[in-house]
């Protein structure tokens, strides 16, 4: 096709995001593999367009949809379920939905192996899933059973009116002990894997309190206002206050050693929202796994 006047002198990765749908990163990979022309010639990604040149992309072959296996998920509990919504405590090592690349268990096979039917509404691998949380992170996750659930439970997380709460324990204490931390996060500039605040990174506001304060550490009740991935790790780690057992992030492995620690202290207390039937308020909350709690009893005999 010809380059289309409205990208006029636009980098090859801008244009060529805004043009087919892709993220930049993906026009990058094309640009790399020589898949990209323009009049004939390869570009890089960094090229500028002309108006009228004539564009050529070969498009790599769509991915086959990813399989839900239905597999039992050692550990995993229904803290609530009924015609419109389950709601499981997700242990750690458990990832949300299946993905390239992982093949541990999965929250949604694990309900598949216990019977449940989940709503068909979104991509065929993240049916019924509302919300996430990181492989990493234990705790209430809820997932809807049907299509008006799906829709209504999507659109009051997008919303902001679902009411999420974690507790996390971090080293040190955070001053003041209760308080808002305002500030942007992005991609790590580094590391592909990691995420940190930075200036041009997407709006993050985080509410926090605390319950209990240790010789080392403070447990606290947070409340996210917006929910990017990492927020948490990545707000006390700004603030020098990393979770404990969380080496990703600067957390002091001998004190995560101490505390039986094998992966950051954060868990997805609580959950409430709107239920998607007739409005009543649910509230649903995870008690802490053995790890969790195992450190806390450390902390308190010190």
């Amino acid at each position: 096709m010809p380059v289309p006047d409205g990208l006029e002198a636009m980098r090859v990765d801008a244009g060529l995001a805004r043009l087919l749908g892709l993220s930049r990163t993906a026009v990058a990979q094309l640009t790399e593999e020589g898949s990209v022309l323009v009049d004939g010639g390869a570009v890089g990604k960094s090229d500028r367009l002309t108006a009228g040149s004539w564009l050529e992309v070969q498009l790599p072959e769509p991915p086959r949809p990813l399989t839900i296996e239905a597999q039992p998920v050692e550990g995993m509990e229904i803290l609530y379920s009924d015609d419109d919504v389950v709601a499981v405590d997700k242990p750690v090592g458990v990832a949300a939905h299946a993905s390239v690349g992982w093949t541990g268990p999965t929250v949604i096979g694990g309900l598949a192996a216990a019977g449940y039917r989940i709503s068909t509404s979104g991509s065929h691998e993240r049916q019924g899933i509302v919300h996430r949380l990181d492989v990493g992170t234990s705790g209430v996750m809820v997932v809807a059973t049907s299509e008006r659930a799906y829709t209504l439970l999507k659109r009051a997380f997008k919303q902001r009116t679902i009411d999420k709460r974690y507790h996390a324990l971090v080293q040190g204490h955070p001053d003041p002990s209760s308080g808002t931390i305002d500030a942007p996060i992005g991609r790590h500039r580094s590391n592909d894997w990691k995420f940190a605040v930075t200036a041009d990174g997407k709006p993050s506001v985080t509410h926090y309190d605390t319950v209990e304060a240790f010789q080392a550490a403070s447990l606290l009740d947070i409340h996210l206002e917006t929910g990017r991935t990492h927020q948490i790790r990545v707000h006390f780690a700004a603030l020098r206050h990393p979770c404990c057992g969380d080496l990703t992030y600067g957390a002091d492995p001998r004190l995560a050693e101490r505390l039986g620690l094998e992966r950051q202290w954060l868990h997805a207390r609580s959950l409430g929202f709107a239920h998607p039937s007739d409005g009543r308020w649910v509230e649903i909350t995870s008690k802490y796994p053995k790890d969790l709690e195992d450190a806390l009893e450390v902390l308190r005999a010190t």
